[in-house]
């Protein structure tokens, strides 16, 4: 039964940092069609990207501590690729090249989303087999 617990709380963080992504592409769409201003849709963005990164690496780190070694090996290269950002200190949007950053940040971003979709198809498919297994 914790098995099941580990994986409903690695879904639960994983449904976290999709929403996250989510929000900062609404946010990019937005700015695309004039719905908001540059200056709050890169504060906005700014401000949840730290969350995004802290998520992810308590993901990678449940996965971890939960036994789950080939989501955590899955999770890793999506954690070394935020981290580098971070570290070169490129993770945060400036607002002064906004304009022409919007698509390469959008293709970014979805190319998370989908890499996080990927995991979450992944995941549910083991939470499932999970609890068949436990209820033989």
């Amino acid at each position: 039964m914790s098995s099941v617990f580990g994986w409903l709380l690695n879904f639960l963080l994983l449904m976290a940092v999709i929403g996250i992504v989510g929000f900062q592409l609404l946010n990019l769409s937005d700015l695309e069609t004039d719905y908001i201003n540059p200056y709050d849709s890169a504060n906005q963005i700014n401000s949840v990207v730290l969350p995004e990164y802290v998520i992810q690496g308590l993901l990678c780190m449940s996965f971890l501590f939960t036994g789950h070694w080939f989501m955590c090996l899955l999770s890793l290269p999506y954690l070394y690729y935020n981290l580098r950002l971070y570290t070169r200190r490129q993770h945060l949007v400036d607002v002064t090249e906004f304009y022409n950053q919007v698509n390469r940040e959008k293709q970014q971003r979805l190319f998370k989303l989908g890499y996080l979709i990927i995991l979450l198809v992944i995941s549910i498919f083991w939470l499932l087999w999970t609890v068949l297994e436990e209820e033989d």
